[in-house]
């Protein structure tokens, strides 16, 4: 006769859980964990915007440039500002006062004007230099707040989902199945070898 024997299995059933801050969210179920970015967040706006403009900013960090919208912007408020205010001191501290003593011919204040130009276009060019040797370090601290930002971002992913597990793992359920097995040899079974063998002369 066979021996019996039972087996017992368990079965864990993670609860469904939603772990969420501002800059994240979390849902686990006993199918997984899906872990994103909240919509319109922070660091979402970090994590897309880097994933699209890196491979410009390393291209403008290598190889810098005056045509860049940054450079751009720079240069031009940089002119605009510098004609604007000598453009002022020339008139009012200059030409006015001697024209109005009548101490000044016409072709003096071409002469003071053609100088104005060219030591402004002098300024300017100079100023370009300037963001040109400065580029590179505007560009490293700038490639390093964002990097850091974004994994920043990657941290508090991994942090909610964690977070999200454990919480899940602390509402779950376990079940228990026992099944029966046996090696008993069946009434009917037993008679037919018991046969087997008397018609054998066993």
């Amino acid at each position: 006769m066979g021996k019996k024997s039972s087996k017992t299995t368990s079965k864990t059933v993670y609860g469904n859980t939603t772990t969420s801050n501002p800059y994240v969210v979390s849902k686990t179920s006993n199918n997984g964990t899906e872990t994103a970015f909240a919509k319109n967040s922070a660091f979402e706006s970090i994590n897309n915007f880097l994933n699209n403009n890196i491979d410009n900013m390393l291209e403008e960090y290598l190889n810098p440039t005056l045509n860049s919208s940054t450079n751009k912007a720079k240069m031009n408020s940089f002119t605009n500002a510098l004609t604007s205010a000598t453009s002022k001191n020339l008139e009012n501290d200059i030409i006015n006062p001697l024209s109005n003593r009548n101490m000044i011919r016409s072709s003096q204040a071409t002469d003071l004007y053609r100088n104005l130009l060219k030591n402004n276009s002098n300024a300017v060019s100079n100023y370009a230099n300037e963001l040109i040797a400065n580029n590179q370090k505007d560009m490293n601290s700038l490639l390093t707040s964002l990097l850091a930002a974004y994994m920043s971002g990657y941290t508090a992913l991994s942090d909610t989902q964690s977070q999200s597990l454990l919480t899940s793992q602390g509402n779950s359920t376990k079940t228990n199945k026992t099944t029966n097995n046996t090696g008993d040899i069946s009434p009917m079974t037993n008679l037919a070898m018991s046969m087997a063998l008397l018609a054998a002369g066993l």
